[in-house]
């Protein structure tokens, strides 16, 4: 069997080095045993923040099937795809696993859903985002170690979770991508402050190879979830011309098979296209950049790690179908909505009334001002699990929602 040459590729000029990692803010002995950045995937690993993503949502609430991803699971389908698209350009894995890993650790409860009531709730506080909240279970909430807050992950890794969708800050300073026309996130801004992570330049190759590797692994395992949940059928698949084409290939190679393998098949093909397709995007990329180490990546002013023009357009009608079959159906809205309602009714008791928090974040909120109380009460909400958050719900108010 011939192997693709690019599964063996040494480690690149352009790939970030361990070896010389900008370090961590408070500095520690290296390790006799691991690179830094393995030590900074092994911290995110062991932290509780990863283990509760078990029982967050993904698309669907925990109790309404084992077999539906949830936040954690997908985690570890982007950390897979990551390492693999790493590999093949001849990145330093563990670090885009690292940011992989790590990527999620923000969101709150009920995925999206939660996300949108939080940021309301904390509207007049500077809102909730996930990809900010990351950073704060990376540098503060995590409270593990005996010299300081959160995993003291290095700089590659925390600029990697923070800017892995691209410059936070234009050429003029100004917040650009999502946070443009607003201000950055309060928990970016103040960490940036102590330990610069370069904003206004795009992360390592590693860092963007952990970005494109959650696109892909949203659109697969969106798609194997909206079929085995019954919100769409395998033929709705031709709507988006990318899958029209692989069901036809399935259906043509084995005809006559059943739609729980059809549907694998499907799903297997469309990440192996769209992993090929950006490994040599991203390779034509690199070759036109021709960058010297990891700084001219960050320099270099485009993202070097990307799907082909023709692919980015296939990709964008796949999330289309999706939205419209699954993120939009009747079913998934009633279900998040209602989670919504949970969230925002969390929020409002807590800030209202202390005493109804654990004792031990009660006693942190006490005595803070209004801000810094919703701060806190939004960190709390936002580590619950699912579950948690029904219970919560249940102990402090009269009728709680079913979500299903």
């Amino acid at each position: 069997m011939q192997v693709a040459s690019w599964i063996f590729r040494p480690r690149a000029d352009y790939a970030a080095d361990p070896g010389a990692s900008r370090g961590r803010l408070i500095p520690q002995p290296a390790s006799p045993t691991r690179t830094e950045f393995q030590r900074d995937r092994d911290r995110v690993l062991h932290s509780t923040a990863f283990r509760r993503l078990k029982h967050k949502t993904q698309v669907f609430v925990y109790h309404e099937g084992d077999h539906y991803r949830t936040r954690l699971t997908h985690t570890l389908e982007v950390a897979q795809i990551a390492r693999s698209i790493a590999r093949a350009l001849g990145l330093d894995e563990d670090l885009a696993e690292t940011v992989a890993l790590s990527h999620d650790l923000g969101h709150p409860p009920f995925g999206h859903a939660g996300e949108r009531a939080l940021d309301a709730a904390m509207a007049g506080f500077g809102g909730f985002d996930h990809n900010a909240q990351s950073l704060r279970v990376l540098t503060k909430l995590e409270r593990r170690y005996a010299d300081f807050d959160g995993l003291n992950l290095t700089f590659e890794s925390l600029e990697g979770v923070v800017k892995h969708n691209g410059p936070l800050l234009g050429p003029d300073g100004a917040p650009t991508g999502s946070y443009a026309g607003r201000a950055l996130p309060a928990a970016i801004r103040e960490y940036a402050a102590r330990h610069d992570l370069g904003l206004h330049t795009y992360a390592s190759a590693e860092a963007q190879a952990a970005a494109i590797a959650d696109d892909i692994a949203y659109d697969a395992h969106d798609i194997d979830d909206g079929l085995r949940a019954g919100l769409f059928k395998l033929e709705d698949l031709a709507e988006a011309p990318l899958l029209a084409s692989i069901l036809d290939e399935v259906r043509g190679r084995h005809p006559g098979l059943d739609d729980d393998r059809a549907t694998h098949e499907v799903v297997r093909r469309v990440i192996t296209r769209l992993v090929e397709d950006a490994i040599a995007e991203s390779g034509r990329r690199i070759e036109a950049l021709a960058p010297p180490d990891v700084d001219a990546v960050r320099s270099a002013g485009r993202s070097a790690v990307g799907f082909s023009p023709a692919m980015e357009a296939e990709e964008r009608a796949v999330k289309r179908l999706l939205f419209a079959r699954m993120y939009r159906h009747s079913y998934v809205m009633r279900v998040m909505n209602d989670a919504r309602d949970v969230v925002t009714d969390l929020f409002a008791r807590y800030f209202a009334d202390n005493g109804a928090l654990p004792p031990e974040w009660a006693r942190d909120a006490s005595g803070l001002d209004d801000a810094r109380r919703a701060r806190a009460v939004a960190d709390f909400i936002a580590g619950m699990t699912d579950r948690y958050a029904l219970i919560e719900h249940r102990r402090l108010f009269d009728a709680t929602p079913d979500l299903r």
